[in-house]
């Protein structure tokens, strides 16, 4: 506990809050709600899969109000993916038909850029799996911005991958969220790729 919040292991119950943060912050760290027609889209790719599939490597920053943030991340990332491809894409894609082959990127709408996500997921590649193994997504409520818990819930979970093995940690920064890339070079990240935005990694001494 510090202060009135507490970081404290994900519950099958903070399901919800997982997919609310995850929709007020989808927009680079910015409120998402007025950009995508399925308030749940965003959640499904970033929040929800790593909270059902890997419960152990999630958790959350909780105040009075309530959730206000949360960490989750794979400890294998390739293993993480294929675990998708059984038991989590499928319906999805069920239920988000790809966008049509002929419609160009830049004329998706953002649902249908989200639903070509499911359809064609990012696959790890094998050398970045090699030192960094494992990622991590985190979003937090404005409220509990700029206090730390940002800091401690990605204390946290490297701490948590480090227990279980972990040689390594990376994560992907869009171009447009140099706050988060500030955070994380702050936290001890190193960019691995060049212009803004792009892959982050940390070794993690296993």
């Amino acid at each position: 506990m510090t202060g009135n919040t507490r970081i404290r292991p994900y519950r099958p119950g903070d399901l919800d809050e997982l997919y609310r943060i995850c929709l007020l912050t989808g927009d680079a760290g910015q409120d998402a709600s007025s950009i995508y027609r399925d308030p749940r889209l965003l959640g499904h790719i970033f929040a929800a899969p790593y909270a059902v599939l890997e419960p152990a490597l999630s958790f959350v920053a909780e105040d009075a109000a309530g959730v206000g943030g949360y960490i989750v991340g794979a400890l294998d990332s390739q293993a993480f993916e294929q675990r998708l491809e059984s038991d989590w894409w499928p319906g999805l894609r069920d239920r988000y038909p790809d966008p049509p082959a002929g419609l160009p990127a830049a004329e998706r709408t953002p649902d249908q850029q989200m639903a070509h996500v499911i359809h064609h997921p990012w696959h790890t590649p094998d050398d970045l799996a090699a030192r960094y193994p494992s990622h991590l997504h985190i979003n937090l409520e404005p409220r509990l911005q700029a206090s730390g818990y940002g800091s401690q819930l990605t204390s946290t979970l490297l701490t948590a991958l480090r227990d279980r093995g972990s040689r390594g940690v990376h994560l992907y920064v869009l171009p447009a969220n140099q706050r988060a890339a500030g955070f994380y070079l702050h936290m001890g990240f190193t960019k691995l790729s060049a212009g803004s935005g792009g892959l982050y990694g940390m070794d993690l001494g296993s």
